[in-house]
């Protein structure tokens, strides 16, 4: 009886994870009226003009090369108040969403009187630990931008640490003294998150969800359409290895990559479940995928994987070695028809490697 009712109560969980993992994602969605050549492409950076992090930095003459190019493209530079109209509604044609995270003093110094200038509306994650430290934005210069209608100021949790190795009241937690700061200092309480690194779980997801956050981003690539979910939302991370004008030019024409559902769902890999069976679930019949690569970090090096197709929207990616470092990537692409590419990221962290 008691093996039994292990059984029941493992299944009643398993289905509320999906029932809370389904809150998040765009229903209702009429895919015979989705535009699949326009997207949201949304830009990360960090800092800029401090050479002595390139992980992480940008030249301010290289921004102010890549904002020339967006531009010459007439791709429209969207506020948050737009995106959410936009994801919302529809999209007819591509924009670009600015985020940055951490809210460095870099950034105020550097690259906003260019944004103020230019008038080019942004998202600022802030981890509010750090604000005021050196090297971080002080809470006068971060009311100052919160006052100006370009701006959107988002959550970046408080501690900025690895939550995800964290258990859940841990989280939670970080999470709540980060809108209470957030209250009495700009007396408002973000809708937008950013999760540290890019690392997040199902749990992780759930708290967040269950703290009124409406929207959360990553640091997997790809552009955002209508059938993303909310709460994991793509974006191409721009640093000075990866912002060279000619990547940079592919970027801002990448075209979305529509799916139903990748598996495993949970991006927190635990013990054997590393190396994951990856099986990614197209819509039927929106895009021929038959010429999709994909590519992945295994084993460290990054490599051409290999995929078996379960019928012609549904395939599974083949790895052959475990993820050997903390996050695990793997990359989709697809040349459209129209010579521009589709991109799907899925980034991973492995909780022992």
């Amino acid at each position: 009886m008691s093996v039994l009712q292990s059984i029941e109560k493992k299944f009643i969980i398993y289905v509320l994870i999906l029932l809370i993992l389904s809150i998040s994602k765009s229903f209702g969605i009429d895919l015979n009226n989705l535009n699949t050549k326009a997207g949201v492409i949304s830009l990360m950076y960090h800092r800029f003009d401090e050479n002595k992090y390139p992980s992480t930095n940008v030249k301010k003459e290289i921004f102010i090369k890549q904002i020339n190019l967006i531009n010459r493209k007439n791709i429209e530079f969207i506020s948050f108040t737009e995106f959410k109209k936009i994801i919302e509604s529809g999209i007819d044609k591509n924009y670009i969403l600015l985020t940055i995270d951490d809210a460095f003093e870099s950034f105020y110094l550097n690259a906003w009187p260019i944004l103020k200038s230019k008038e080019i509306p942004f998202i600022l994650f802030v981890s509010t630990r750090e604000v005021g430290k050196r090297g971080y934005m002080t809470w006068d210069q971060i009311r100052e931008l919160h006052s100006n209608n370009l701006v959107t100021i988002g959550n970046h949790s408080h501690t900025h640490e690895y939550l995800i190795d964290l258990n859940d009241n841990e989280i939670k937690k970080d999470l709540e003294s980060s809108i209470e700061i957030f209250k009495k200092q700009i007396n408002h309480s973000p809708i937008v998150f950013s999760y540290p690194f890019g690392e997040y779980s199902s749990s992780f997801k759930k708290i967040v969800n269950d703290l009124k956050f409406k929207y959360a981003f990553g640091q997997h690539s790809g552009v955002i359409d209508q059938t993303k979910d909310f709460l994991e939302l793509p974006r191409f991370p721009i640093n000075e290895k990866y912002g060279e004008l000619k990547r940079f030019e592919t970027i801002i024409s990448t075209l979305p990559f529509p799916y139903e559902k990748i598996t495993p769902i949970d991006r927190y890999l635990k013990g054997d479940e590393n190396p994951p069976n990856i099986k990614i679930k197209f819509f039927n019949n929106l895009i021929n995928t038959q010429n999709i690569n994909c590519y992945s970090n295994e084993g460290n090096i990054w490599r051409k994987s290999n995929i078996k197709f379960l019928n012609k929207d549904e395939l599974t990616i083949l790895l052959r070695e475990k993820f050997k470092s903390e996050r695990g990537r793997v990359n989709c692409s697809l040349l459209d028809e129209s010579g521009k590419w589709r991109w799907l990221g899925i980034q991973y962290v492995i909780a022992e490697y």
